[in-house]
């Protein structure tokens, strides 16, 4: 029995999943008058008809045909189990949606996701990014793995377990950094004109969280928001009440990267800004229209805010600077969106697998529907590879500009 989907939930990347598990109870069919199937020794009754109106005509018994060949004559005999065949094929059936958002998760990687939402993983903590075409240590986290084996912020990792960072992408380097909590790594630094040293660091489980704030001497407040998780709400309301009593000149959003998270966390957020009225529409499949209102708590509305944003913005991102821009109550300032217009249902299933479906379409309060088109900001400003090499970043610094420049 599955439990009953509890979270709409808008996510800008898609996880790269590899089907595992177990086949348990089967199932059977062959050509039946009234499309009905048997699966663990339950009588399921198909859909009588299909999107366009006509009845479907589905001999089973295909299946099963394609299942024993496979089995049977596919040269590696390790990777046609009926783990890998059973998973494989909810796998595929989720993929015939045509949708990139829509997808059947294994008891692993439905785990993965999870973790990804409540801001965990396994691996040593510290941010990293590319400099100059190297690998680099943006920031070891405080706390953690990264932190306790002396990395510092700028050291360039010359090796991973052995194998050159010359070439490789970061999204690669971050791959083999990550790893099982408890298994060790080894990366190769280099500092400064010191010779290359290894520091062998033991992973272990980091929790990340969502929600940053910095207060700078001019009198801003820098919001980041990296996420839509589990612990953002309640941080960010830490944050709201920090504001309350500090009382900045002004509010920097930093959306920049975030790939989005739980719906109604975006709409109780742009509620800080907004006293009332619509944050998000909703458009089912049959047209049907839900309108998510602001809570009316409001507590940033008078706050001069700027919001930043680039490709890597997505989803509940977008959802939340395009409530804010419709209701100017924000600047956005950065590069056009990520353009993710759809919603998504999450559900978890019996054996720890799980489903994600796209279950509607948003628009923002104007009406507008930004799937593929993104959000452009009001000022764009483009960060280039020139800039981060230089530690530079001209879209903070039109931000900070915006907000100290003298009232005409």
């Amino acid at each position: 029995m599955t439990k009953q989907i509890t979270k709409k939930i808008l996510v800008g990347a898609v996880l790269a999943l590899v089907m595992a598990g177990v086949f348990a109870g089967g199932f059977y069919t062959g050509r039946t008058k009234n499309q009905v199937v048997s699966f663990g020794g339950k009588q399921i009754a198909l859909a009588q008809t299909d999107a366009s109106g006509t009845t479907p005509n589905l001999d089973f018994n295909l299946y099963w045909q394609v299942w024993a060949a496979l089995k049977n004559n596919f040269v590696d005999k390790t990777k046609v189990t009926d783990q890998n065949l059973f998973y494989g094929s909810l796998k595929g059936m989720a993929a015939a949606a045509g949708d990139p958002y829509t997808v059947f998760m294994d008891p692993t990687d439905a785990q993965a996701f999870s973790n990804d939402l409540a801001g965990t993983f396994s691996g040593i903590g510290a941010e990293v990014g590319m400099r100059n075409n190297i690998v680099t240590i943006i920031a070891p986290l405080d706390g953690t793995p990264a932190k306790t084996a002396g990395l510092m912020a700028g050291d360039k990792i010359a090796a991973i377990n052995g194998k050159t960072t010359a070439g490789m992408s970061i999204d690669d380097a971050v791959t083999l950094i990550r790893g099982q909590k408890g298994t060790s790594v080894t990366l190769t630094i280099v500092r400064g004109t010191d010779k290359p040293k290894d520091y062998k660091i033991m992973r272990d489980t980091i929790t990340v969280k969502s929600v940053t704030t910095e207060f700078r001497p001019d009198g801003l407040m820098v919001i980041r928001l990296s996420s839509f998780n589990d612990d953002t709400l309640s941080l960010f309301n830490d944050a709201v009440q920090q504001a309350v009593m500090k009382q900045p000149k002004g509010i920097i959003l930093d959306l920049r990267n975030n790939p989005g998270g739980y719906l109604d966390t975006a709409v109780a957020i742009a509620s800080e800004w907004i006293k009332e009225g619509t944050v998000v529409s909703e458009q089912e499949a049959n047209n049907q229209v839900n309108e998510y209102y602001s809570n009316g708590n409001a507590r940033l509305a008078n706050f001069p805010t700027v919001v930043l944003v680039n490709g890597g913005s997505a989803s509940a991102s977008e959802i939340l600077s395009g409530a804010l821009r419709d209701y100017k109550k924000a600047t956005l300032v950065g590069e056009k969106t990520f353009g993710k217009g759809s919603v998504q249902s999450l559900q978890d299933l019996s054996d720890g697998s799980a489903l994600k479906i796209t279950i509607a379409h948003w628009l923002t309060p104007a009406g507008d529907f930004i799937n593929e088109k993104g959000i452009a900001p009001s000022i764009n400003i483009p960060l280039t590879q020139a800039n981060v090499d230089k530690n530079q970043d001209p879209q903070m610094d039109k931000a900070i500009q915006l907000l100290t420049a003298p009232k005409k």
